[in-house]
């Protein structure tokens, strides 16, 4: 894992395009037991659970949703100073922050806890994003995999939803049109399927052209 670790950051001095954060965790004998989640400026966003996956789960984030991670980033001086505290508290994973300019060298911190406010403001949003893409994966699995369990991942989405933690709802909305129309799931699932589709788009911006892709 360190030897990938240093691989990404070497091939960040290549880096081109728009700036980009990247928020990974690595946490052995939790689940996941490696986070990855990028965003770069226009809202563009990838998820995955190891460094050698090709295939990240894609979304994309309102400018709403991005400008704030940018700022954060920026009252934090893109990650050029420590973060950790150095308390002796538990061992919550390594986490590390790094941003990407459109050109230059990248900057990067790591740490296991941080008593600055920002910082913990935007690991809890980076983890509210890992989050959703977590719940995402779940759905599309147990849609193929084990219908009986499509209502707990829809409970899971909700709960998400009602808390607002939920990142980009628009990427859900095809995989709610699929079980809400599809007679093999139960009643009750089609149901919350149709029920929270609706509610999605209610939220919706009308220019919104989020999508999602595998």
């Amino acid at each position: 894992m360190k030897l990938l670790l240093l691989a990404m950051v070497g091939a960040g001095a290549l880096f081109a395009g728009p700036a980009r954060l990247t928020f990974t965790k690595d946490f052995p004998g939790s689940t996941p037991a490696f986070t990855y989640v990028s965003i770069d400026r226009t809202g563009a966003v990838e998820y995955k659970e190891s460094l050698t996956d090709n295939q990240a789960l894609k979304a994309h984030l309102s400018e709403s949703e991005t400008a704030p991670l940018f700022s954060m980033a920026e009252q934090l001086g893109y990650f050029k100073s420590p973060l950790e505290s150095g308390l002796k508290v538990a061992n919550t994973g390594k986490k590390t922050f790094r941003y990407e300019p459109d050109n230059g060298p990248p900057t990067q911190t790591t740490f296991n806890y941080s008593v600055n406010l920002t910082a913990q403001q935007l690991l809890e949003r980076f983890e509210q994003i890992a989050a959703t893409e977590r719940a995402y994966l779940e759905l599309d699995s147990t849609m193929r995999y084990d219908k009986l369990g499509v209502n707990d991942a829809l409970a899971e989405i909700e709960s998400l939803w009602l808390r607002k933690q939920l990142a980009d709802p628009e990427q859900f909305l095809p995989l709610f049109t699929r079980i809400s129309t599809h007679e093999s799931y139960m009643h009750l699932v089609r149901d919350r399927a149709a029920r929270l589709k609706d509610e999605f788009q209610a939220s919706a911006s009308p220019a919104s052209t989020d999508s999602k892709q595998k």
